[in-house]
């Protein structure tokens, strides 16, 4: 486990007793599926998110990280002949950390300031970061629903990853990635709450980070239903879009999750 890694999992671990102390209010989600016999493959999703909102500050933050192996075919060389073989290896490794502190100027409005930041081994790029200021606001937000917009320009840093190539390293096929690139973008997101009952809420977020060389686009969906005031489940619709992306690799990727819930400082 890198550094950086290492550090948002100890700032994870934390942050659940900080919520109880510090007004912060959040959820944990976990979903884990194994299949053995005629199939193998093993898969883990997990997300904390926290938020925090009081009369002068609307605050947030979230961690999230998926993984799963399975059985693959891959091609390597031997003897200047390509041979096919079965393996048991990654098929997904990613870990996602994101924040935003919010100033309210009324009400309704507020000035932000956002950072995200992605490591993907299996999409168009191998990391995105992004850092951004912006104008939010809450176009109504009840006992039972909300809806808020946010807008405003950043500065991403990213590295495109290219198709797996035709070396050969630790007998693996090796992933080959460009320079580290930047640019100006501008981000826009989309929160959406509703509660259709006391135990059955949807939520959906859109986010938007807009550049000259690569948009991407991520939409979460979720419904979530409540088996205590502490425990729930939760079905997640997740898609990924970036418009840049190396011949051979593709430029959606979707996730379904079904998650047990566990709910901080409520």
């Amino acid at each position: 486990m890198n550094k950086s890694l290492l550090s948002i999992a100890l700032a994870g671990l934390a942050l659940p007793l900080a919520a109880q102390a510090d007004g912060w209010s959040g959820s944990g989600e976990l979903g884990f599926a194994a299949a053995r016999g005629n199939a193998k493959s093993e898969n883990l999703n997990a997300k904390l998110q926290f938020g925090q909102e009081d009369e002068t500050w609307k605050n947030s933050f979230y961690l999230t990280a998926l993984r799963a192996k399975g059985e693959t075919k891959v091609t390597l060389v031997e003897n200047g002949e390509a041979v096919a073989q079965d393996r048991y290896d990654l098929t997904a490794n990613r870990y996602e950390a994101g924040a935003s502190a919010g100033y309210k100027l009324d009400e309704r409005s507020y000035v932000l300031g956002a950072l995200r930041y992605e490591n993907d081994d299996f999409a168009p790029f191998d990391y995105q970061a992004v850092v951004s200021i912006g104008y939010g606001y809450t176009v109504f937000k009840t006992q039972d629903t909300e809806l808020s917009f946010e807008i405003g320009p950043g500065y991403k840093r990213s590295k495109r990853a290219d198709v797996l190539g035709p070396e050969i390293e630790d007998n693996r096929l090796v992933r080959h990635t460009f320079r580290s690139e930047g640019e100006m973008v501008g981000r826009g997101l989309m929160a959406f709450k509703h509660a259709f009952t006391d135990t059955t809420s949807f939520v959906d977020t859109l986010l938007v980070e807009a550049g000259s060389d690569n948009t991407f686009v991520q939409n979460d969906a979720g419904l979530q239903v409540d088996m205590s005031k502490k425990f729930a489940l939760k079905v997640g619709y997740q898609v990924r879009h970036n418009t840049d992306a190396a011949p051979g690799l593709k430029k959606t990727d979707q996730l379904l999750t079904t998650n047990l819930v566990y709910k901080f400082g409520q």
